[in-house]
């Protein structure tokens, strides 16, 4: 039988050891980690820009936390180890900001360029949008001001008739130097054109009168200027307070819009300004004479006009002095003298150059001495109405509203 042999504990140790050099000698090295990193769009743009934030090599599906200067918001890291958030840069007097990005011990950071925002133009003829937050939404105006050039000064804001009046939207237009135009709808969003309830008919009797004084006296003891557009489009047919619509018969409108300019105005509300601004006229719709409740029952008049374009199956490129140069004309006629608005438009991008027709939109109206404000209407909604939908649109209303005279 062959003797067994065995290793001392020393020469044992010795061949664990060379065994363990010539491991790490031949080891494949470990990858380095990504460093992280963070990309803002955009990188400048006034106090209350939103700035979209894009991160990468971060701890996957971490939770972190964005900040800039005063503001800060959370965020979630996703499996590849990139996110992506929103933050919204507070005001400062600093002409840059740092924009970070932590997540546990692992942090990125890059530089905004604050710039300051565009002033309100003192031309004839105004500048005003809708956005989509409407008059709190601060960051959305100021990104309207940044694609125009100058800071809105007419901000138009809807309503209907199962709210409270919005006193602090109107401050916070106030704030920006600016004016609310207040779409007052007398139904329930959402309805659709058949609601008994606000018939025009039941306005006229008194059944909304106590909702009435409530606007009429808060409006009055805010005091400031506000511009109130009652029932708007009321010659088309897709709103429950048109006549032909709801059981609404002939000059139930003028009855109508006449009590509630009597019951608000009673509350002392002097500050309101009336605007009737009817649907530019089309083939179909409701002759305005019968629409409009007489000239001491309105302060300003308005027309709503688009230009869809070939954005639906039988739409048409319409120029804007097309579209609303007969509407202009009546009026003109109905109430001579009297401040003009546009007070909805805005045009699509198909059928033609919303670059040219931007520009031929505000030299058209800036040439109308009676026509005071343009209010452009700034959402994706049936299409895409933006005045950034492209970038030649953009700069085409920035550049025409700088040649305005002013």
């Amino acid at each position: 039988m062959t003797p067994r042999r065995f290793l001392s504990v020393r020469t044992l140790a010795a061949v664990l050891a060379a065994a363990a050099l010539s491991l790490s000698l031949t080891a494949v090295p470990a990858q380095a980690a990504a460093a992280a990193a963070i990309s803002l769009s955009p990188a400048s743009g006034p106090a209350g820009t939103t700035v979209s934030v894009t991160g990468t090599g971060f701890p996957k599906k971490g939770s972190g936390i964005l900040s800039a200067g005063s503001t800060s918001t959370s965020f979630k890291v996703g499996a590849s180890g990139s996110f992506t958030a929103a933050v919204v840069i507070p005001a400062t007097t600093q002409a840059t900001l740092t924009v970070r990005a932590d997540v546990g011990t692992v942090s990125a950071a890059a530089v905004f360029t604050v710039t300051a925002k565009p002033a309100l133009s003192t031309a004839p003829l105004r500048f005003g949008v809708a956005t989509p937050g409407g008059p709190l939404a601060g960051a959305e105006l100021d990104q309207v001001a940044a694609v125009a050039g100058e800071s809105p000064s007419v901000i138009l804001s809807y309503k209907d008739f199962n709210q409270a009046p919005p006193l602090s939207e109107l401050d916070a237009v106030r704030a920006r130097g600016a004016v609310t135009l207040l779409t007052w709808e007398p139904w329930t969003w959402g309805g659709g054109t058949v609601q008994p309830a606000y018939s025009l008919q039941r306005i006229t009797a008194g059944d909304f009168d106590a909702y009435l004084r409530q606007w009429g006296s808060a409006l009055g003891a805010w005091g400031h200027p506000v511009m109130l557009r009652f029932g708007h489009e009321m010659n088309g047919n897709w709103y429950p307070w048109a006549e032909g619509i709801n059981g609404n018969g002939p000059g139930d409108y003028a009855a109508a819009w006449r009590h509630v300019h009597d019951v608000v105005a009673a509350t002392g509300a002097a500050n309101v300004s009336w605007v009737w601004s009817p649907n530019v006229p089309y083939p179909g719709s409701t002759a305005l004479d019968g629409l409009f409740p007489g000239a001491g029952y309105v302060d300003a008049v308005a027309l709503d006009g688009y230009n869809w374009g070939t954005s639906t199956a039988t739409g048409s490129w319409v120029m804007p002095s097309d579209l609303f140069g007969s509407g202009l004309a009546e009026l003109r006629r109905l109430a001579p003298g009297v401040p003009i608005l546009v007070a909805e438009t805005a045009s699509a991008e198909q059928g033609g150059s919303k670059a040219d027709w931007n520009t031929a939109l505000v030299g058209y109206l800036a040439s109308q001495p009676d026509v005071t404000a343009l209010v452009w209407f700034d959402l994706n909604k049936e299409t895409d109405w933006r005045i950034d939908s492209s970038a030649a649109s953009a700069a085409a209303l920035k550049a025409a509203l700088a040649a305005r005279a002013k």
